[in-house]
């Protein structure tokens, strides 16, 4: 039986493909495919960029996959593989349209063997399969960047958690834990306009205000995760995006309010495959 699977993963600018073997759980050498995409642009030009990025994959190994699994953020219809995202400054060309149907002729592969997946839920997969998390049986995810992803992982299945618009202090979860909230934070304490986190990290690191920033952040997260926490009861969490390389300015802290707030420390993990949790979790689903 062909263990082998192509997993991928599209994000709001990018697409990344590899092959993975499902039997040793490992990316096959040299698959690893990434490329950038401009998704404001025509579907048909969209859809023939990732098919390139595919087959840069799949071109390496002589054994064709038995299928094709691809992480995609929402809202869109995994089963049947349309896309209802729209008025989200992204892939607005695919709405309402079948990508399954369309990477099937591009690819010249049956639409049996491609498969959509929610990207926060892959993630967490990812990271159960063969990441920071191997072993848990039940846990959750938390995707910290531009948004803020959320999954739980409970008898062999992950789904997306869907907590970004969750009630929290004054407006919802991805208010305040989120990359637009540093910059909105950063500039009502003092002023300046930041890009992003690693910006404010390059560029502020020495001011006292960044401190302040980061311990309100962990503060934050603590109390978003102790919510969480109450609410699926996992045996663990694990944290990735973009704001995760940011971990020295803020876990430590987020373990300690979290505690105090638990009452015992829980397992917090940082992501041990960062962008390629998509690409696994996708392909071991």
């Amino acid at each position: 039986m062909n263990r082998i699977v192509l997993g991928v993963d599209i994000g709001g600018s990018h697409i990344s493909s590899a092959l993975i073997d499902l039997t040793n759980k490992v990316e096959i050498e040299n698959s690893w495919s990434r490329a950038k995409i401009n998704s404001k642009g025509p579907a048909n030009e969209i859809i023939a960029d990732w098919a390139n990025t595919m087959e840069e994959s799949m071109r390496v190994c002589s054994v064709r996959p038995s299928k094709i699994s691809i992480a995609m953020p929402g809202p869109m219809d995994y089963g049947k593989g349309i896309c209802k995202i729209k008025d989200q400054d992204k892939y607005n060309s695919f709405y309402n349209l079948n990508i399954k149907e369309m990477l099937s002729d591009c690819l010249n592969i049956e639409t049996s063997k491609i498969n959509f997946f929610n990207d926060a839920a892959c993630f967490l997969k990812g990271e159960v399969y063969s990441g920071s998390l191997s072993g848990f049986d039940k846990a959750i995810g938390i995707t910290l960047g531009t948004g803020l992803g959320t999954s739980c992982f409970s008898n062999g299945n992950a789904v997306d958690a869907n907590l970004w618009k969750m009630p929290f202090l004054n407006g919802i979860a991805e208010d305040y834990i989120s990359t637009s909230w540093f910059i909105k934070r950063y500039f009502e304490l003092n002023g300046i306009i930041v890009k992003d986190v690693k910006d404010l990290i390059d560029n502020h690191s020495g001011c006292a205000l960044f401190t302040q920033v980061f311990k309100e952040f962990s503060e934050n997260l603590a109390n978003f995760l102790h919510k969480f926490i109450k609410k699926e009861m996992p045996f663990a969490a694990v944290i990735g995006g973009n704001i995760a390389n940011a971990e020295a300015y803020f876990l430590k802290d987020t373990r300690e309010h979290l505690a105090h707030c638990m009452g015992y420390s829980f397992p917090i993990r940082i992501s041990t495959l960062g962008e390629r949790a998509m690409l696994i979790g996708a392909g071991s689903s």
